[in-house]
């Protein structure tokens, strides 16, 4: 996917600006100084929250789509009394279940029973070696405690037979045996194996592996600068699950990485692994990205090379400059520009010089704009009379700056925001994802030793419909 940033025109309209920068500065400056070591930009980041409200219509998909068919299969099952069997318990029915508190529900299982069970052969058992066949329903209800495991898996910390929900009782010479409470044992033994102490008997992991393929791809960004391509590596995911008095089971979702970037041709195929989940105290919805964006000072030279260099621009209604050798480079925290000129006057005389400006990109969110702000120059003209001609001018030269020295980027703005909407978008068998209320905006610009750095921020909420 990709995201269009910068065409032509805006090209044009940065150079623009930049040259505005270096012939409507008013201040002196030595470029000679040493400006100290820019400002290093925060860290590149992803930070996720969703307040995840799961209906019990959706788990109940959930319960009877992960939960499997064969609960218990075992041969020779040593059963106690002297009596042992092949059993095999499988689900017949659907399953259903309430919200006991936040944490516990209990479930109601309609299981079938099959197998046979006999003596075991010593004393009356060497004597009776015929097997009984077993064939019953039953619909025990548990109580459980359930947690979604470090690895996405579905166990207990806590299990409880309450009811067995039938009887099982067989006859041996003539007598009839309850095997109830036998079968009471087993089931609450296999529960304690099976389902606590980090058991699982179903598991989210094929969901979440599902929704991660699609969100966690990398990207890429195509703009003025060329391709970029991004990709988000988790660094903590972060759970938090319980149940609501209207039995919706809520799952607090965040997650905190990192943003990558790199060439598009060397992108990564494939997602970064998510870690283990740890624990969420957080209940917000929030989505925030920052995007490093950086444009070379090679390309921002070869922009104004292309749309300044050579061409005439009027500095004042007597005087034509044609610049010339454009340089950008880091001033500290700003942006330097220098320059060759020529400067043509009406009255048919030229000077030579060069023009050394700086100024700190800075973003205007009310009209939605780049705009420049303490704006400093050094002029070296050979000619005295010209310096200080532009040094009498300085309150029309802060004018000039406020009224060209704007570079509008809402458009770019708005363009980027549906892209990204679209990016964000998911679709899974239980639900669909959407990101509402988003914005986009820069966070700031950084002058490094390579270009000048742009944070695009963008941040919004998640909404959730469930199928």
């Amino acid at each position: 996917m990709k995201i269009q940033f910068l065409g032509r025109s805006i090209k044009i309209q940065l150079s623009v600006v930049l040259l505005c920068l270096v012939l409507y500065s008013c201040k002196s400056i030595n470029p000679a100084i040493d400006p100290g070591q820019p400002s290093t930009p925060p860290p590149a980041t992803a930070e996720m929250n969703v307040p995840l409200k799961i209906p019990k219509a959706t788990l109940d998909k959930l319960l009877n789509g992960q939960i499997p068919s064969i609960l218990l299969q075992e041969k020779g099952m040593d059963m106690g009394s002297g009596i042992k069997g092949d059993l095999l318990l499988k689900r017949n029915g659907k399953i259903s279940w309430t919200a006991l508190d936040s944490q516990r529900i209990q479930l109601t299982v309609p299981i079938n029973i099959t197998g046979e069970v006999g003596l075991k052969p010593k004393g009356l058992g060497s004597l009776f070696q015929s097997k009984l066949p077993l064939n019953e329903d039953f619909s025990p209800v548990f109580v459980i405690d359930p947690v979604i495991n470090s690895n996405w898996g579905i166990g207990a910390e806590s299990f409880e037979l309450v009811d067995l929900g039938g009887n099982l009782a067989v006859e041996v010479l003539g007598m009839q045996v309850d095997l109830s409470g036998l079968l009471s044992k087993e089931i609450r033994k296999w529960g304690n194996e099976n389902l606590t102490g980090g058991k699982e008997i179903a598991s989210l992991k094929t969901l979440v592996d599902l929704a991660w393929s699609q969100v966690g791809k990398p990207f890429e960004v195509d703009w003025t600068a060329g391709k970029t391509a991004f990709s988000i590596q988790p660094e903590q995911v972060r759970l938090r699950e319980f149940f609501d008095k209207e039995e919706n089971f809520n799952l607090w979702l965040g997650m905190d990485g990192k943003i990558n970037s790199h060439p598009v041709d060397a992108a990564p195929s494939r997602p970064f692994p998510l870690p283990k989940l740890s624990s969420n105290p957080n209940s917000a919805n929030s989505l925030e990205m920052l995007l490093p964006l950086t444009i070379s000072y090679d390309r921002l030279d070869a922009i104004l090379k292309e749309n300044v260099e050579g061409k005439q621009f009027r500095a004042d209604r007597k005087t034509t400059l044609i610049p010339s050798n454009i340089k950008t480079k880091a001033f500290g925290d700003l942006l330097a520009i220098s320059m060759d000129f020529i400067a043509e006057q009406s009255n048919g005389k030229s000077l030579n010089g060069t023009l050394f400006a700086v100024g700190k990109p800075t973003y205007d969110e009310t009209t939605q704009s780049l705009i420049f702000t303490d704006v400093n120059f050094k002029m070296e003209s050979g000619s005295l009379g010209a310096q200080t001609s532009i040094g009498l001018k300085k309150g029309k030269i802060i004018r000039q700056i406020e009224k060209k020295a704007v570079f509008p980027i809402g458009d770019l703005l708005d363009e980027s925001v549906g892209s990204i909407k679209v990016r964000l978008g998911l679709s899974t068998p239980i639900s669909n994802m959407n990101i509402t209320d988003l914005e986009i905006a820069p966070d700031g610009f950084y002058p490094t030793a390579y270009g000048l750095m742009i944070q695009m921020k963008a941040s919004g909420k998640v909404s959730v419909d469930w199928k």
